[in-house]
């Protein structure tokens, strides 16, 4: 049976970052609604980062082809000079 690989995000995990983000209690729909949010949120930027490395024609993905895609998203990375 193949495990889906969204489930690799467990609940302590997903319990770390809303700690991080100030967050006190968690209602246990949360986990999923999480998952399902970052999985579309990694689509994209994943597409992104597709894009710029055929573009590049290179085979390797580096940090600034993540940096450059996260900023076209609206989404700036610190410490990166794209």
């Amino acid at each position: 049976m193949v495990l889906r690989n969204i489930q690799g995000i467990t609940k302590p995990a997903i319990l770390r970052l809303a700690r991080r983000g100030g967050v006190k209690c968690i209602s246990g729909l949360i986990y999923e609604e999480t998952r399902g949010m970052l999985k579309i949120f990694l689509e994209n930027v994943i597409i992104d980062v597709v894009t710029y490395n055929e573009h590049a024609s290179h085979k390797t993905v580096t940090s600034m082809n993540v940096a450059y895609a996260l900023k076209r998203q609206g989404r700036t990375l610190y410490g990166f000079s794209c």
